[in-house]
């Protein structure tokens, strides 16, 4: 794995209007944290791993939605602790209730208490209107949010 390099998609739909769909992260740690805690699937690159094939594998993951269609290029972004995502973006045909089914993790709970259980990495996905997502979404990725508009902006 490649710490520093992570890859993720951001899935939107047209139907009703723009709208994104974001995922939360699981566990008690996250459980009442909301606004900027939001982002989209990613994850951690492997050794020599296309960032592409990586970032739709950990969507996959993630969720348990097979993404397909045409992906957006979203270019790069650089997180708060110097961890770099690579971004694209792509088409969903709705906007209804996304059922997701999330790959889980084991942390230690509580914090240094030498306990572990077991997460979802995931504990929910929705969309949100751009709007209402730059409020959900770390503020690091909002960058992906404003070059998809400038995408779908380009293909008018």
């Amino acid at each position: 794995m490649t710490k520093n390099i992570s890859a993720g998609l951001l899935m939107f739909s047209r139907k009703n209007g723009l709208k994104v769909f974001l995922i939360h992260p699981g566990g008690p740690f996250f459980a009442k944290k909301d606004d900027d805690y939001w982002g989209i699937p990613k994850g951690l690159t492997e050794e020599n791993e296309d960032h592409l094939q990586a970032a739709v594998r950990e969507f996959e993951e993630e969720t348990g939605i097979k993404p397909a269609g045409e992906f957006i290029p979203l270019g790069t972004i650089v997180q708060k602790g110097g961890k770099v995502v690579y971004g694209w973006a792509f088409e969903c045909p709705t906007d209804d209730a996304v059922t997701i089914k999330s790959n889980t993790c084991q942390v230690e709970w509580p914090p240094r208490s030498g306990k572990k259980i077991i997460i979802p990495e995931v504990d929910k996905g929705e969309f949100f209107s751009i709007e209402n997502a730059k409020v959900k979404m770390k503020k690091a990725q909002q960058e992906f949010l404003d070059r998809l508009l400038s995408s779908l902006d380009k293909d008018k």
